[in-house]
């Protein structure tokens, strides 16, 4: 489920809508936000299933007019730490300038016919502000298949600090929708003018 729009009130309406821990949730975000005015945000929640446990977790995701600020909510069972089920909310507040890469992957059935503007069936959106990194190592070679000298290694590093997929069968069109929408508007976000350079 997720839910965009560019309001404070409809940002809450969404959190609620979601129905995940809605005062917990909100409390997290807005206390985030302060008192900045909403430019965009999406609300995305998803099930997954670990064991014999069902297990939620929601994402909130809010533009204002200098931060990007994310939000995660996990329930968990109770376990040795707690004698009873919690929930764990986090937030983070990022500066747009931080921002190094909003990327968005679309996925589209038969694309030999594919029409301007027809949704994608799902969609990934990954922002990298810096934060999480992910290295990719193999063994490096040579084009010599008898050669057995040691040529180190070879990768490559990949901004992965948030990686949200949203498919229209799963969550609907209109989550999908939302997620194009938000992408949008973040990527336009971070634009910097050219005499700002």
């Amino acid at each position: 489920m997720a839910k965009t729009g560019t309001t404070t009130q409809g940002l809450r309406a969404a959190i609620e809508r979601s129905g995940y821990y809605p005062a917990l949730v909100a409390e997290a975000v807005e206390a985030a936000v302060g008192g900045e005015p909403v430019a965009s945000y999406l609300v995305h929640q998803e099930t997954t299933f670990d064991a014999n446990e069902v297990r939620r977790h929601v994402t909130v995701l809010v533009l204002t007019g200098t931060r990007f600020i994310v939000s995660h909510t996990d329930e968990q069972a109770a376990d040795g730490t707690s004698p009873s089920p919690y929930a764990t909310t986090s937030t983070e507040s990022v500066k747009l300038e931080r921002i190094s890469s909003v990327v968005l992957s679309r996925v589209v059935a038969n694309p030999e016919s594919y029409t301007p503007g027809t949704l994608p069936r799902e969609v990934v959106l990954t922002i990298g502000w810096g934060a999480v990194n992910r290295i990719d190592l193999e063994p490096a070679a040579c084009g010599d298949p008898n050669c057995e000298a040691d040529h180190g290694y070879t990768g490559s590093s990949t901004a992965d600090d948030l990686s949200l997929r949203v498919s229209e069968a799963g969550d609907g069109p209109d989550s999908v929708r939302q997620t194009l929408a938000f992408a949008q508007a973040l990527s336009e976000a971070t634009v910097v003018p050219a005499s700002g350079r």
